[in-house]
């Protein structure tokens, strides 16, 4: 069998030789040689054979960082697949000079301490995920930065449609508490993330997503966890409180407009309609600004599960039947934020 493929070698490089010469001698660097290969997975499309490069060595991947100011802000980001893709979600937040200089561009931080190591992780068919960590994990200097932690992790495992709650773990123990008093002796779901709400109150929280910004160039939005007193239905609150705006001293802002005001929100069969008074179209009538702002609206709305889609209508009107020829986005944002 070897001779076999030492005889075929040569008779290419024969023929190699007869058709183009000494050009032949770069034509079999190029079959033997590894130099400038690239992993790309090639991909065809349908019937018509239309060749797409892929790499399917990376996955999309919500993580969530910390910024300055003390908020946790989901990103998506594309990390190398590997079996057990969750643990490596969770590597990819511990903090470390490469993590750090990795998402520095975006202003943001790890919200896992430094020699944070996962010792193990087990998911339950029941969606229970068991995260045990060493040590090291405790290795933080604050409450908001425990506070973070703790969600921060709860948060990107709960990104995964297999786990819908966390145990966290130390050394093999579970404990009752942290330090600062963060309550970790139960599975944990997703809960007040950011919250703005008093200890002590009692009102129903919402979540609204703002607007940060760490370093004046990369924006991004950010998931805060509100208190609402009103009879209103949940949708229009929630609308309602991001056209409010963030409270004052939060560092965040809108998507909104001056001069754009929320007029009603009507919930139809998965279609949200979403009424807007506005003082001068012109405030809304370039692309990149509508699309800020319906963006900002979908995130808001996308925390209800029955909401397929939403609608912008200027004072009763279609955007159409309003005047302003703009296009309105055919889905709804899936992303907070990606980088």
């Amino acid at each position: 069998m070897f001779t076999k493929k030492v005889i075929t070698l040569v008779l290419m490089i024969a023929l190699a030789f007869s058709l183009f010469g000494c050009k032949a001698v770069d034509v079999m660097k190029g079959l033997v040689s590894d130099e400038g290969s690239q992993d790309i997975e090639i991909v065809r499309s349908g019937d018509e054979g239309t060749e797409v490069t892929a790499d399917a060595n990376l996955r999309d991947t919500v993580l969530y960082y910390q910024n300055e100011n003390g908020y946790l802000v989901p990103v998506k980001r594309k990390i190398p697949w590997e079996t057990g893709i969750a643990k490596a979600a969770l590597r990819s937040m511990i903090d470390s000079p490469a993590v750090r200089e990795d998402i520095s561009a975006i202003g943001l931080e790890p919200v896992i301490p430094t020699g944070a190591e996962i010792l193990g992780m087990s998911i339950s068919e029941e969606g229970l995920c068991k995260v045990n960590f060493n040590s090291q994990v405790l290795n933080y200097q604050s409450q908001k930065e425990e506070e973070n932690l703790v969600k921060g992790v709860v948060y990107t495992l709960t990104e995964f449609p297999t786990i819908s709650e966390v145990q966290l773990m130390v050394d093999g123990q579970s404990l009752a508490q942290l330090e600062y008093g963060t309550q970790i002796g139960s599975a944990l779901k997703r809960e007040d993330i950011n919250s703005m709400a008093s200890n002590d109150s009692e009102d129903p929280n919402i979540v609204v997503f703002y607007k940060g910004t760490s370093n004046g160039e990369y924006e991004y939005y950010v998931p805060v966890t509100v208190p609402v007193a009103t009879s209103e239905s949940e949708m229009y609150t929630a609308v309602d409180k991001l056209f409010e705006g963030p409270p004052v001293d939060s560092g965040l802002y809108t998507d909104i407009p001056d001069g754009v005001y929320l007029q009603d929100v009507v919930f139809s069969e998965g279609l949200v309609f979403v009424d807007l008074i506005v003082d001068n179209v012109d405030v809304i009538s370039q692309q990149i600004t509508f699309d800020r702002m319906a963006k900002n609206i979908g995130l808001t709305l996308s925390q209800f599960d029955s909401v397929e889609s939403v609608d912008l209508l200027i004072g009763g009107q279609t955007v159409e039947e309003a005047g302003i020829n703009i296009a309105e986005p055919d889905t709804m944002p899936v992303f907070a934020n990606e980088y």
